[in-house]
């Protein structure tokens, strides 16, 4: 199996949900790992203390990078993935908690066909990639461990085929960052719809947007933008659609389709499997 990823994480204030975060990346990466703290420029004067000691404390291969000014999320990413040398990435929201296993589980997941760009994994409020409730924010479960557990008892992930990542928690391989470029934070500015962009470019020149069945991360962010992942009523949806005039009739025909409905109906029975072979727990709250 190829090295570990490379996991950023964009930060820009929310000083809670980035303590969080880095709690779970210590509790479920291996010693070692390699973990990027990209903070575009954050007002909040708790933020580079905690992160700066947390790096310190933690056994994680983990580096602070304080923008001077705040670059936009499409710009700051771009600098990380450059901050990065060769290594695959994952870009994971600061608002995530990881779970046992999520890294190692993606990685294969990429390791089995080297025409994949994206990889996203399930969570609570993933859109497309929701679970228990698809396209919901569902309320994060009692107990992540065991939907991640649970996710893990596929051994044959089928690779199911997604429009576009989902930005949550979201795999780029680097062979395909250096084909298509970065992010496009000349069109899509302080954010939104420039991962959407990169997922469509990737598809137009043969790569592959896939979901990790067998990985699972809390999203515990503000209730989505729906399955575009675009703020609603923002320049950005205009400006990816301009692009892509067909992007919204491909969502909603996955949509209406849900080829992903199989996937999640195993994941529910690998969640009834452990719940009848441990001790009785109400896995959702």
């Amino acid at each position: 199996m190829s090295p570990l990823p490379t996991v950023i994480v964009p930060i820009h204030n929310a000083f809670e949900a980035v303590d969080a975060c880095l709690a779970s990346l210590d509790r479920t990466l291996p010693a070692g790992s390699k973990v990027l703290l990209a903070d575009d420029a954050s007002t909040d004067p708790r933020i580079s203390p905690m992160v700066r000691g947390w790096c310190y404390r933690s056994a994680l291969d983990a580096r602070y990078v304080l923008r001077e000014q705040n670059l936009g999320f499409p710009a700051n990413c771009n600098a990380a993935f450059a901050e990065t040398g060769d290594a695959d990435l994952v870009l994971l929201n600061s608002d995530t908690i990881a779970t046992p296993g999520w890294l190692q589980q993606i990685a294969r997941c990429a390791d089995r066909d080297p025409r994949i760009a994206t990889v996203t994994p399930w969570s609570n409020n993933a859109e497309i990639c929701s679970f228990p409730r698809f396209c919901e924010a569902n309320p994060v479960p009692e107990h992540p461990d065991s939907v991640a557990e649970a996710a893990a008892m596929t051994l044959e992930p089928d690779l199911a085929e997604l429009p576009t990542a989902v930005g949550f928690c979201m795999y780029v391989r680097r062979a395909a960052l250096r084909q298509l470029g970065g992010f496009d934070a000349a069109t899509f500015g302080l954010g939104y719809g420039e991962e959407n962009d990169f997922c469509l470019r990737a598809a137009a020149m043969g790569w592959r947007n896939v979901l990790c069945e067998t990985a699972y991360v809390v999203h515990q962010g503000n209730a989505s933008f729906g399955p575009l992942d675009i703020a609603p009523n923002g320049d950005n949806l205009a400006r990816l659609l301009a692009r892509w005039p067909d992007y919204n009739e491909r969502v909603a025909r996955f949509i209406m389709a849900d080829p992903l409905r199989p996937h999640r109906q195993r994941l529910q029975e690998n969640l009834e499997k452990l719940a009848r072979s441990g001790p009785q727990r109400d896995l959702f709250g």
